[in-house]
């Protein structure tokens, strides 16, 4: 039976080259006028749902954030230095267990463990609002638009080898990327803060829920198996939960990221 009267569904993709805005701004946009835009269009407007934002207290997450355009945020060691001090006054009216860090040229990674539920979304928000504002009060740039790309991306990790492999995945991002040819070496991660015990902005560092192994600055060097690579960037990417089968089905039940499993885009349709 057909659908008479029904107006026909327009992908917002579809919709980008005419309205000029990225994917990302229409999807925030029409979430909250598309009732308004709807019938000025003459189509009814179809938007995917974002994963759910989870902030309970208690577990380990994986952070990121990038800049917009991929543009740099850090140009000097002024800038890196900035950061961490942020993190440390923000630390300081949200508490929160830093467990490790990264920060690179046009994003960075934070291994964080939020004691209270929403301390996650508090911390982050705070962190990432308080760096836009002295970043664009530095460089005169107020107005000029958007320094992150976004909302942040997190994923909960099990507290034991998966734990240790993010941390890998984290400290040696910068080797990774060719900026140094030890991953100790960088300076604005928590592996050099490991290794040198120094901080000169009061940044603490939290203890781990698992003991760090014996030889990890070696361990931290020795390259992660592409298997590896392509789960973490996976659970980066959809907000998927990073442990065992076990402990993935029963934390996704209970977080209600059952979606984050489900493969991307509608079902097909079963043929008749």
């Amino acid at each position: 039976m057909r659908n008479v009267g029904r107006r026909p569904i327009i992908n917002k993709r579809f919709l980008e080259p005419f309205i000029g805005y990225s994917s990302t701004y229409l999807l925030c946009r029409f979430r909250a006028q598309k009732r308004f835009l709807e019938p000025f269009l003459g189509v009814r407007l179809a938007c995917m749902g974002r994963p759910r934002r989870v902030s309970t207290g208690g577990l380990v997450y994986h952070v990121l954030n990038r800049a917009n355009a991929r543009r740099p945020i850090f140009e000097s060691d002024r800038d890196y230095l900035a950061f961490e001090r942020i993190m440390a006054e923000v630390q300081e009216r949200v508490e929160m267990r830093i467990l490790a860090y990264c920060l690179m040229p046009n994003h960075w990674h934070l291994v964080l463990w939020p004691r209270e539920d929403g301390d996650l979304s508090a911390f982050i928000r705070l962190l990432t609002l308080t760096h836009t504002q002295r970043w664009h009060a530095h460089r005169q740039s107020a107005g000029t638009g958007h320094l992150y790309q976004g909302r942040f991306k997190s994923f909960v990790v099990q507290t034991d080898s998966y734990f240790l492999a993010v941390c890998r995945y984290v400290e040696r991002n910068a080797l990774r990327a060719g900026l140094v040819k030890h991953a100790e070496d960088w300076r604005w991660n928590s592996l050099w803060r490991h290794r040198n015990n120094e901080s000169t902005t009061g940044l603490l560092l939290g203890d781990w829920p698992v003991d760090r192994p014996r030889h990890w600055v070696q361990l931290v060097n020795e390259p992660q198996s592409e298997v590896e690579l392509r789960a973490l960037r996976q659970c980066v990417n959809r907000g998927t939960p990073f442990g065992d089968s076990q402990w993935l089905k029963s934390t996704t039940k209970r977080l209600g990221l059952e979606s984050t499993l489900r493969p991307r885009g509608r079902p097909r349709s079963k043929e008749k």
